[in-house]
């Protein structure tokens, strides 16, 4: 079953773009649909802001494909490698290269510093988690890269996993409601408006076109091998009445 079609923010995106951004993903469109259905008239452009947090969206699927895994894990369950590995590589090309390279360490901290007290306190501490999380990412991925995990390591491997859930869900979480917001505050519109412009010009540079699209069509991809795709199963039960 494919993944209901993407809109676009770019009124430009097309179908040879999403090929494009496949290769600039690193191959990690291959397992999910490519299929955006155009847009017609014009389109509201996303702010620099929305386009951070919705990029959090992404990384926390991830974070669910590894909450999933270390519950499996512990139970003694097999966890597909190829999935997490997979999240693991999209986190990386993503997450870390660009939303924090590209765009968070280069452009919002160095403004937000500026700013001194809590958010720059804050900013010192979002720089320390940017590190410690590429190192986890760097050993899911070596986890991963055998064709079955080994009990032996499932515990460590279900530690690990959470360790980066928790970080990196207080991790977003902070710059959600404190450092993006100071960072928007302290520019003019006019100011604001380019670096929005500026964080298109890179995911066009970096990826072709809109690497958002793929970047959830991917996630998509890994939720179904996992069995997770369907977002009804989570409903929480009814509460339990003494």
């Amino acid at each position: 079953m494919p993944h209901p079609p993407v809109s676009s923010r770019r009124s430009f995106l097309r179908g040879a773009g999403t090929a494009g951004l496949a290769v600039g993903l690193g191959g990690l469109g291959a397992s999910a649909s490519m299929a955006f259905a155009a847009t017609g008239g014009d389109e509201i452009p996303v702010t620099a802001t929305e386009d951070l947090m919705r990029e959090h969206g992404v990384l926390r699927r991830v974070l669910l494909v590894y909450l999933l895994a270390a519950q499996r894990l512990r139970r003694g369950e097999q966890v597909s490698p190829n999935a997490l590995r997979m999240a693991a590589q999209l986190f990386h090309v993503f997450g870390e290269s660009y939303h924090e390279r590209a765009i968070e360490e280069r452009y919002v901290f160095p403004e937000a510093r500026k700013l001194g007290g809590k958010v720059a306190d804050y900013v010192d501490t979002l720089l320390v988690q940017h590190q410690r999380g590429r190192q986890i990412t760097s050993a899911i991925m070596q986890a991963a890269q055998r064709n079955k995990i080994g009990r032996g390591e499932s515990d460590q491997l279900a530690n690990t996993l959470d360790s980066m859930v928790l970080m990196y869900q207080e991790h977003t979480a902070r710059e959600d409601t404190v450092v993006f917001v100071a960072w928007k505050r302290m520019l003019s519109a006019r100011a604001y408006r380019a670096r929005g412009e500026k964080f298109e010009e890179i995911e066009k540079k970096m990826f072709g076109h809109d690497g958002f699209d793929v970047a959830v069509n991917k996630i998509y991809g890994i939720e179904q091998e996992l069995g997770m795709a369907k977002l009804a199963q989570f409903t929480a039960p009814l509460p339990v009445t003494p």
